[in-house]
């Protein structure tokens, strides 16, 4: 059983860091229509990383518990590099 207590807890910290990505990325949305051809080539790069953040994040909750844990350690990269781009955009902007 400890080894499914594991699992929500990754779950619910991996959930909880692309809620707050959701957060960022509505309110870069609106700065980057604003903002310079730079910054909405950037912000269009990143969206495709942002769907296919979401679509592993929902193929993550389809799959056994041995899959998981790679398709966790791919969506955690994706949304560590979604993350790193959404700085890189705010800090253009």
């Amino acid at each position: 059983m400890h080894g499914e207590r594991g699992s929500h807890d990754w779950s619910a910290k991996l959930r909880e860091e692309i809620e707050l990505l959701r957060t960022l990325r509505d309110e870069l949305r609106v700065q980057a229509n604003l903002g310079a051809k730079e910054a909405r080539d950037r912000w269009q790069d990143t969206e495709r990383a942002w769907h296919k953040l979401e679509s592993k994040l929902a193929e993550l909750g389809r799959v056994s518990s041995e899959s998981a844990e790679d398709i966790s350690a791919a969506v955690r990269l994706l949304a560590s590099t979604v993350r790193d781009a959404y700085g890189h955009i705010k800090a253009s902007l």
